[in-house]
């Protein structure tokens, strides 16, 4: 069954791709080496108008920023920190336009696949292995103080 809901989350995040590179059919959504490469023109012809500026992204974990530190880097683009940045911080030269209408959209719902898969597998794997009950615990009254 994990291989199986795998595969299925290889397909939506393909899929994620192919829609931000402009995929028109589902032939199109399958191949996700083309969707890369019309990205990665996308980029090129933007870079082309407008220079790359940096830009500092702040990520909220490390799961998102292992997402966003791949993405950089399929598309091409370097990811660095200065020193003393935290860990969760990620600089990267990058022209604004390719930021706001590609990059960041297909990282929000990269993350977003990936975190529901990894929430969905977790939740099963707690009600497998240590109890069936993992909701959050009740709120009570706080003791009045002294």
């Amino acid at each position: 069954m994990a291989r199986v809901d795998e595969r299925r989350l290889i397909e939506k995040l393909r899929a994620i791709e192919a829609l931000f590179a402009g995929a028109t059919t589902e032939g199109e959504r399958a191949a996700a080496d083309e969707a890369r490469q019309r990205i990665l023109q996308r980029l090129a012809d933007v870079e082309r108008e407008e220079p790359a500026v940096e830009h500092r992204f702040k990520l909220a974990d490390d799961w998102s920023r292992r997402v966003f530190l791949a993405l950089l880097r399929r598309y091409g683009i370097e990811p660095y920190r200065y020193p003393r940045q935290r860990r969760t911080t990620v600089m990267a030269k990058v022209p604004k336009r390719f930021v706001d209408e590609t990059l960041w959209p297909e990282f929000e719902q990269l993350s977003a696949t990936l975190r529901s898969h990894l929430q969905d597998v977790t939740d099963r794997i707690v009600a497998e292995v240590i109890h069936g009950d993992s909701s959050e615990a009740g709120e009570v009254e706080a003791p009045a103080l002294r």
